[in-house]
């Protein structure tokens, strides 16, 4: 459990790092075009906010539009992180669930009989997993209910906005300026990616370790059980064959293949926008 709530921070503080990154050069690009386009023509109504919003007032007037950018640079930094804690949330929930199961499995592979002790005492034992094993198993509902809906809309949005920022990417390279738009668009690009990967990769992690109890009980010393406490046992294996996972509104399973089924079909998407403009 140390070596996952290390890991867990690792995770955390990169994809923070990475959007909050992602989002600091969207505004920066934008301010230093700007201040490039204000030094050639020398006019204050020339200037354009990082992120564009109409207001029923001037607001190119210095000190009021500096206070504007540090406000749309501020506002952007803190939802990307925002974002980023959502989504650093089910690794550490995930990450919590696999030491779980970790110590499960090393429960079950010391379950032996032993002569010295009586028989009771394997079923007390037994029993006593089984319960830790639902507890699991409701902790794994529990997420699910809670990222489902999350994920149902974070797949969407990530489907629709990796094809934009592709076919963006793809038609600013032959335009004059390409650089800046690339500084601007790439480090967004892969922080939109990597979020839809964090959400399949954790679905991923999580059935694979699901599937690993079943493992543990049959490596375990049942062959020196009774037949009715191998049973028992048996009902674990069962169990265990049905694997936890992490849905997406209850469509589609979290999975490496979901995530190169978003890849091909932003790819898909942005091919027929490139065949089209």
């Amino acid at each position: 459990m140390t070596d996952n709530a290390s890991l867990s921070r690792l995770c955390s503080n990169m994809l923070i790092s990475i959007n909050a990154i992602a989002a600091m050069s969207y505004a920066m690009t934008g301010l230093i075009r700007q201040s490039g386009d204000f030094k050639d023509d020398l006019n204050i109504s020339s200037r354009e906010l990082p992120i564009k919003m109409e207001f029923p007032f001037k607001v190119n007037a210095s000190p009021f539009f500096e206070l504007l950018v540090v406000g749309q640079f501020l506002h952007e930094v803190s939802i990307a992180a925002l974002v980023a804690t959502i989504n650093s949330l089910i690794v550490t929930l995930v990450l919590h669930v696999s030491g779980q199961i970790d110590i499960l499995r090393q429960e079950l592979s010391m379950i032996h009989y032993d002569s010295s002790q009586p028989r009771e005492s394997i079923v007390a034992d037994v029993r006593l997993l089984i319960v830790r094993h639902q507890r699991i198993i409701t902790l794994s509902d529990n997420i699910d209910e809670l990222y489902s809906s999350i994920a149902l809309m974070q797949f969407m949005s990530n489907t629709l906005v990796i094809c934009c920022i592709g076919f963006t990417i793809i038609g600013s390279l032959a335009e004059i300026g390409a650089a800046m738009m690339l500084m601007k668009t790439i480090i967004f690009y892969i922080a939109v990616t990597l979020e839809a990967f964090i959400f399949c990769f954790s679905g991923e992690y999580l059935s694979a370790k699901s599937k690993s109890i079943g493992d543990a009980v049959y490596e375990s010393l049942w062959y020196k059980m009774t037949p009715a406490e191998c049973r028992i046992l048996l009902f674990v294996i069962l169990r265990s064959q049905k694997r936890l996972t992490i849905t997406a509104g209850n469509v589609m399973d979290l999975s490496l293949e979901g995530f190169t089924t978003v890849m091909k079909a932003s790819a898909s998407y942005m091919s027929v926008l490139h065949a089209m403009y």
